[in-house]
């Protein structure tokens, strides 16, 4: 199961940042949208994947680390028992954590907190074309993600989440990306979640800001082979209409749909 927490641009009421919850212990970015989550379901959350080191998908990796360290703590609330939170991310993308984030002047230090030798966060490296697996807790289960290609004003990755039906797919914040396409050739597409930021009438700002347009949505969605699902996300609170209208009316062979706060993917490890 894939959940949906944000998929807003900026924010506004009931508007959130990008996040989605895989079954209930894997974060695809970590955006406003984690707070709509309880306590007890923060608390669960094992690891974090990030696309990019931009605020509105990473601005809740330090809050969570604060609000569930106790909660993570071993039995009798040992420190030294504590299962930390795995964030895996780009070597830019931890390196603008480490420097602008977890430097003791806009958040403490939980790459080293409670203790540098049981910490609750704990950075990896990943890499474009990597292929990541993670156990379900009862470890029988391994969900499969695969690191896409994205073209962002910063280094960034989109992902792919292995299912029965075929991959689902997250494109990242991205302009125009040959190499995600190249990427997913042959790939059978369950579902495609991608960006388009702004409508065309500024489609000057989607290019210097390395986002998607109606317009540049159009080409890359030529690049599909067969039809696919496709979800749009990370339009700013108030243009989501226009953008929607802008984009239902282009020439397509794909069901186009917004992404909704809330929604679910039912996206099964198995049949």
């Amino acid at each position: 199961m894939i959940r949906v927490l944000g998929c807003s641009g900026s924010i506004a009421a009931r508007c959130h940042t990008t996040a989605f919850l895989l079954d209930d212990d894997i974060l695809i970015d970590a955006g406003s949208g984690v707070g709509e989550l309880r306590l007890d379901e923060l608390a669960r959350i094992d690891h974090v994947l990030i696309s990019h080191s931009h605020l509105d998908h990473i601005l809740s990796i330090p809050l969570l680390a604060d609000s569930v360290m106790k909660l993570r703590a071993g039995p009798g609330g040992s420190m030294a028992d504590l299962k930390p939170i795995h964030v895996h991310a780009l070597p830019e993308t931890l390196d603008a954590l480490r420097k602008h984030i977890f430097n003791g002047v806009i958040w403490p230090d939980f790459t080293r907190l409670p203790s540098a030798s049981h910490p609750i966060l704990v950075l990896h490296e990943i890499h474009i074309g990597q292929t990541l697996t993670f156990q379900t807790r009862g470890g029988k289960l391994d969900r499969v993600v695969h690191v896409l290609p994205a073209a962002h004003t910063v280094p960034g990755v989109g992902f792919g989440v292995e299912t029965p039906q075929g991959w689902w797919v997250f494109s990242g914040d991205t302009g125009p990306n040959p190499a995600l396409w190249q990427a997913l050739a042959g790939q059978r597409i369950a579902q495609l979640v991608i960006e388009t930021a702004f409508g065309n009438e500024e489609a000057h700002l989607a290019h210097i800001s390395g986002h998607l347009s109606p317009q540049s949505l159009a080409t890359e969605l030529a690049q599909l082979d067969g039809e696919v699902s496709v979800y749009i996300t990370h339009p700013k609170p108030g243009e989501v209409p226009s953008v929607l209208a802008q984009i239902r009316a282009l020439d397509t062979q794909h069901r186009i749909e917004p992404l909704r706060e809330g929604q679910r993917f039912n996206v099964p490890l198995d049949d």
